[in-house]
């Protein structure tokens, strides 16, 4: 969610635009469809550990960044910003974010906790607002401190009836959150950026699947294993690929709501297909999250610039 993010949109901050048009809608939405059905991809994987996943995330993801950059002719500025050490440096911090946030979500799938994390993506954008008022000094309004106040009642509820913090979401929220605050200020586009991170994730990647051999699910078990494993990456890519450039035709706004999509689709499929109780605490928690956006989106449709 990848998971390629964050709901603050998974992945990277979109380019301001006066207008919607179709081809960034559409774009965007299968962005949001391929994210929202990954639960079902991992879970056939789930009998592999998360850290050789994420191994062959990153690889695999690389020929097809690759491949992007080269039909877009775009590969100069990832050049120039593999000569830049600070460049270099700031993408090896947004790239150690996204590792550990798709590490995490592949656990959480695996284990049962794919509720854990639609809640994480669910509160993320507020998690951001909340991000921008703190670090920036921006002024919320009293609707979105409603929203961020519900959410954070949320999350107490769950923590007295589990008698433990939910992490996951936790982990998946402040990782996505941050990673797309910290996306914002690496001075390349979207496609270059993802093909920089997922380069320097590269090295450790490959020297985690020489080192399990044998041991590993590449090439040692089935062929399904390793079909799955190879297609992760494109599962990680792709979307990544698509939302980058979906949001160059879309507002800001309109990214807002569409960024609910594959949380709703992760709640769905963790309580319809993969059978994860729903209790009563959840049962709470859930619609003051959903009462929050529903606070928050109004506000920010009521800002929402007249169209051009």
């Amino acid at each position: 969610m990848t998971r390629a993010t964050t709901l603050t949109t998974p992945a990277h901050a979109p380019t301001p635009t006066t207008g919607d048009t179709p081809a960034g809608f559409a774009y965007a939405v299968s962005a949001y469809l391929i994210w929202g059905f990954l639960p079902l991809y991992m879970k056939a994987i789930a009998h592999i550990p998360a850290v050789e996943i994420i191994a062959h995330r990153v690889l695999w993801s690389v020929p097809v960044a690759g491949a992007v950059l080269l039909v877009l002719r775009r590969t100069g500025d990832l050049v120039t910003a593999l000569r830049s050490p600070r460049m270099v440096a700031m993408a090896a911090v947004t790239a150690s974010l996204i590792s550990i946030n798709w590490g995490v979500y592949v656990w959480a799938i695996a284990n049962d906790r794919a509720l854990d994390a639609a809640l994480g993506y669910y509160i993320n954008p507020l998690f951001s607002v909340a991000l921008g008022a703190v670090i920036l000094r921006e002024r919320l309004s009293p609707a979105q401190w409603t929203a961020v106040g519900l959410a954070a009642v949320a999350v107490a509820i769950l923590t007295f009836s589990a008698g433990a913090v939910p992490w996951v979401a936790l982990v998946l929220m402040t990782t996505f959150g941050i990673y797309g605050f910290l996306r914002k200020t690496l001075p390349i586009g979207p496609n270059q950026g993802f093909l920089l991170e997922v380069l320097l994730l590269s090295p450790p990647a490959i020297a985690y699947i020489l080192w399990t051999g044998s041991s590993g699910h590449f090439l040692t078990t089935s062929w399904a294993d390793t079909a799955l494993l190879i297609g992760a990456g494109a599962v990680t890519a792709i979307p990544l690929m698509l939302y980058a450039n979906g949001a160059k035709g879309l507002r800001l706004s309109t990214i807002g709501i569409l960024q609910y999509i594959a949380p709703t689709m992760i709640f769905l499929i963790a309580v319809f297909v993969f059978d994860e109780p729903f209790g009563p605490a959840r049962a709470v928690a859930f619609p003051l999250i959903w009462a929050a956006l529903v606070i928050y989106t109004a506000s920010m449709l009521r800002n929402r610039p007249p169209r051009a």
